[in-house]
């Protein structure tokens, strides 16, 4: 690569991290992010409250289940559609994009630069709140038994899938958002067909799931949740052919780089015309 690419996507990063962190547009994505830790949390001060054990294996399946119906599905889904929809038309609303596209840098590298900053971000926030939650799941346990189930039992290899799903759902989901600020004026109509279209994943032929991110997801969670059988959950978390990691992970680069790539050839047609917005 260009060196001159390199510097002018690290200069893009920084300016995008500064205003994604301080953007009071995206402030509903923090308080969507720390829900689940103070649902956790709250589990736990009333548990210590009355003396109560618990379950530590049934808290492990609860985490499991609010991890995939919630937290992948929705929280990060739509924090998502908050910070990368509007790398692009977020600046087309303010106005400001001209500024971008008037400075000598090639269009993919300012997109690469925003998908950088962005898939950092989300990282950032949700990782945090990820380790946030496990951490409030199982505090009340007490120390002792929280590391022994991290030293000798599942629990780094546990913590190692969250985090990892956390991360490439940042990613895949990014990817799309991305590409969908820069396509279409209206973030709605995609936003609401991308959700259909991941929610309906396990009814579809098994070729067709592939080209959605939860089906990359799932394979990456470290417990499959089976939630009672009939019920609605129980159809959304089957996941009937997984994919081992090793795969999945290319698999779901390669998604989001295809829709990078598609992105790119759109950016440099894209012409600005505030006058429309």
């Amino acid at each position: 690569m260009n060196p001159l690419w390199i510097i002018q996507i690290g200069a893009v990063l920084r300016l995008e991290m500064r205003k994604t962190f301080l953007s009071k547009r995206g402030f509903w994505i923090y308080i969507l992010a720390l829900m689940p830790v103070l649902l956790f949390g709250a589990h736990s001060i009333v548990q210590m409250k009355f003396h109560h054990n618990g379950d530590f294996g049934h808290d492990t399946n609860i985490f499991a289940t609010t991890f995939q119906l919630f937290y992948l599905r929705l929280a990060i889904f739509f924090g998502c559609l908050g910070i990368f929809m509007n790398l692009f038309r977020g600046e087309v609303l303010d106005k400001s994009l001209h500024y971008y596209f008037l400075a000598p840098i090639r269009r993919e590298v300012l997109l690469a630069g925003k998908f950088l900053a962005g898939v950092t971000a989300t990282c950032l926030i949700f990782t945090t709140s990820t380790v946030l939650q496990i951490a409030g799941v199982y505090s009340y346990h007490g120390w002792g038994v929280f590391s022994d189930y991290l030293m000798n039992g599942n629990g780094l290899s546990h913590m190692a899938g969250y985090l990892g799903a956390t991360i490439f759902a940042c990613i895949g989901y990014g990817s799309i958002f991305l590409a969908a600020g820069v396509v279409f004026r209206n973030p709605l109509i995609p936003a609401a067909a991308i959700l259909v279209w991941e929610s309906i994943n396990s009814f579809l032929p098994s070729l067709l799931q592939k080209f959605s991110v939860i089906y990359y997801l799932k394979s990456l969670c470290p417990i499959q949740i089976l939630p009672e059988a009939g019920t609605f959950l129980a159809m959304l978390s089957i996941n009937v052919d997984p994919m081992p990691a090793y795969i999945a992970i290319p698999g779901l680069l390669l998604v989001a780089a295809a829709v990078l790539v598609a992105a790119s050839f759109q950016v440099r047609r894209m012409e600005i015309n505030y006058a429309t917005e």
